[in-house]
C-alpha cells in the first residue's frame, strides 16, 4: 500500500514555471509577428494573438484538470485513447479539411483540430503501457513487432494525409526503446542508414554502388582473414554480377541502368552470403547481408525521392543540399528566415521593431517560423535564452523520468522528452536552413490550439505521475 500525498505540493513547479514562460514568450512573439496598427490590443480575439491567449488560458485549465485526474485512469485508458486517435487519423482522411495540400485537420465550430498532434500523446501512452508489462523481453521478435506496430501505424496514416513532418516525429520513440534496453546497434544502424540516405541523394547511382561494393569487400577481407578466399569471393561476385548484367542487356535493355546495377550487385552479394554461410566465415554473413540491404535501401531512397515525395518536398531537400537555388520559390522561406535571424545581431532590433517581421517577409512566421521573430527582435541573446529554456526543460524532464518508481511513468516520461526534443531540433533547424522545411511547430511557442493543448496534456500527465511517484502504482 502506498501513502496518499498532496499532489499540489509535490508538483514540480519549476517545470511548470518554465512552461508558463515559454507560453508567454510565444504569445508576445505571435503578437509581434502579426501585429496590425488597426488591431493594437494584444487581447483582440479577432487576431491570432488574441486567439492564442484563449488557447493558453484553456491549456492552463486543461493542465489543472490533468493534475486532478487519478493516474490509474491514464493507465487504464491508454490503449483506448490510442485506438480512438487511430480512428481519428482514419476519419480525417475522409472528412478532414484540406490545408496546404494536406488533409490533416477537422473543422469544428470554427476551430481546427489536428489529430496527428494528439496521436503523439496516445502513442507515448500506449508504448509506455506495453513496455511496462511485467517480464517483457525487449528483444523478443513478437514484442518488437508489437512495439513497431504501435509506433508506425500512426506514421502510415499520417503519411496518407500527406503530412511528412508530423510522421517523422514518431521516429523519436526509438530513443525510448533504447533507454529501455534495446541494443545500441539499432541506433548505430539508424545513423548508418541516415548517412546512406544522404549519400544516396548526394551521389549518382554508379558511384554509390561502387562505394558500397568497395567498402563491403574491404570489410569482407578484414573479417575473412584469408587472401585466397577474398580473391575467390571477388571473382564470384564479378562473374555473377556480369551474368545478370548480360541477361539484362539481351532480354531487357530498356531497363534503367541504375536498376540493372542494383540487381546485379544484389545477386552477387547474395552469392557471397551463401558462400559465407557454407564456409562458416565469422561475421562475413553480416557484411554480405549489409551490402545487400544497403544496396536495396539506396535504391529505395532514390525511388521514394523521385516517385513518392511531392515536387515541393523534393525542392526543399535539394535546396538544403545545395543542388537548387530558388530565391523566389521554395528557398524563399529559408532565405528570409536566415535574413531575419541574422539581422537581429547580438541583442536584436527590439520589440515590434523587426523589419522582416513587420513587413511579412517570412511566411508562416507565427507558426512554423516563429523562431525568426525571436531571432530578429531579441537577437542572439534572446535566441540563446529560448534555446536555454528548452535545454533546461529537457534536462529537467530527464531528471524527473529517472526518479520514477513506476516503469510506466518512466517510459512515458522519456516519450515526452523524445517528442519535445525532435520538435525543437527540427523546427529550429529548418528556420536556420540546416533541415528541410517540413512544417512542425515549436512546442509551447508556435501559434495553434492543437499543438498547445497536445503538448500541455502530454507534459502534465507526466508531472501528475511525478507528483504521485511515492504512491504505489502497479
Amino acid at each position: 500500500m502506498g501513502r496518499k500525498i498532496n499532489i499540489w505540493t509535490n508538483v514540480d513547479w519549476l517545470t511548470v514555471l518554465v512552461c508558463l514562460i515559454m507560453l508567454f514568450i510565444g504569445w508576445i512573439s505571435i503578437y509581434s509577428a502579426v501585429y496590425d496598427d488597426a488591431h493594437q490590443s494584444i487581447f483582440d480575439t479577432s487576431q491570432r494573438y488574441g486567439k492564442q491567449l484563449i488557447w493558453i488560458i484553456a491549456a492552463i485549465f486543461i493542465a489543472a484538470a490533468v493534475l486532478m485526474t487519478d493516474t490509474k485512469l491514464f493507465l487504464f485508458f491508454s490503449y483506448f485513447f490510442y485506438a480512438f486517435t487511430i480512428l481519428l487519423l482514419v476519419a480525417v482522411l475522409f472528412f478532414g479539411t484540406e490545408v496546404n495540400a494536406s488533409k490533416s485537420w477537422f473543422q469544428l465550430a470554427g476551430v481546427q483540430i489536428q489529430p496527428a498532434e494528439f496521436a503523439k500523446l496516445a502513442t507515448a501512452l500506449a508504448l509506455a503501457q506495453f513496455l511496462s508489462t511485467t517480464k517483457l523481453k525487449m528483444h523478443d521478435a513478437k514484442n518488437l513487432f508489437i512495439t513497431a506496430t504501435i509506433i508506425f501505424l500512426p506514421v502510415l496514416l499520417i503519411l496518407l494525409q500527406p503530412d511528412v513532418g508530423s510522421s517523422i516525429v514518431f521516429f523519436a520513440f526509438i530513443l525510448v526503446l533504447y533507454r529501455e534496453g534495446l541494443t545500441g546497434y539499432v541506433i548505430f544502424f539508424m545513423i548508418l542508414f541516415g548517412i546512406l540516405s544522404l549519400l544516396a541523394l548526394l551521389m549518382n547511382e554508379i558511384n554509390m554502388i561502387a562505394l558500397l561494393v568497395f567498402t563491403s569487400f574491404a570489410a569482407w577481407i578484414i573479417v575473412g582473414r584469408s587472401r585466397k578466399l577474398s580473391v575467390r569471393s571477388g571473382l564470384i561476385f564479378l562473374v555473377v554480377s556480369s551474368i545478370v548484367m548480360t541477361i539484362y542487356r539481351i532480354f531487357s535493355p530498356q531497363t534503367p541502368i541504375d536498376v540493372q546495377l542494383i540487381v546485379a550487385a544484389v545477386a552477387g552479394g547474395s552469392m557471397l552470403l551463401i558462400i559465407s554461410l557454407l564456409y562458416r566465415i565469422r561475421h562475413a554473413p553480416i557484411v554480405a547481408g549489409f551490402m545487400i540491404a544497403a544496396l536495396l535501401y539506396t535504391w529505395s531512397v532514390d525511388y521514394v525521392f523521385d516517385n513518392v515525395l511531392m515536387p515541393h518536398q523534393r525542392s526543399r531537400i535539394n535546396i538544403v543540399l545545395g543542388f537548387d537555388d530558388d530565391p523566389r520559390g521554395q528557398s524563399y522561406n529559408i532565405n528570409q528566415s536566415k535574413i531575419a535571424i541574422g539581422s537581429g545581431g547580438l541583442t536584436g532590433k527590439g520589440f515590434l521593431q523587426g523589419t522582416q517581421t513587420k513587413f511579412n517577409f517570412v511566411p508562416e512566421q507565427s507558426t512554423d517560423f516563429i523562431f525568426c521573430t525571436i531571432g530578429e527582435e531579441w537577437g542572439f541573446v534572446g535566441s540563446l535564452l529560448v534555446l536555454g529554456l528548452f535545454v533546461f526543460l529537457l534536462l529537467r524532464l530527464i531528471f524527473l523520468a529517472e526518479r520514477q518508481r513506476s516503469p510506466f511513468a518512466r517510459i512515458y516520461g522519456y516519450g515526452v522528452i523524445a517528442v519535445l526534443f525532435i520538435h525543437v531540433a527540427i523546427n529550429i533547424g529548418m528556420t536556420i536552413g540546416v533541415v528541410p522545411v517540413i512544417g512542425i511547430p515549436l512546442p509551447f511557442i508556435s501559434y495553434g490550439g492543437s499543438s498547445i493543448w497536445a503538448f500541455t496534456i502530454m507534459l502534465f500527465i507526466f508531472l501528475k505521475f511525478d507528483a504521485g511517484r511515492m504512491e504505489y502504482i502497479k
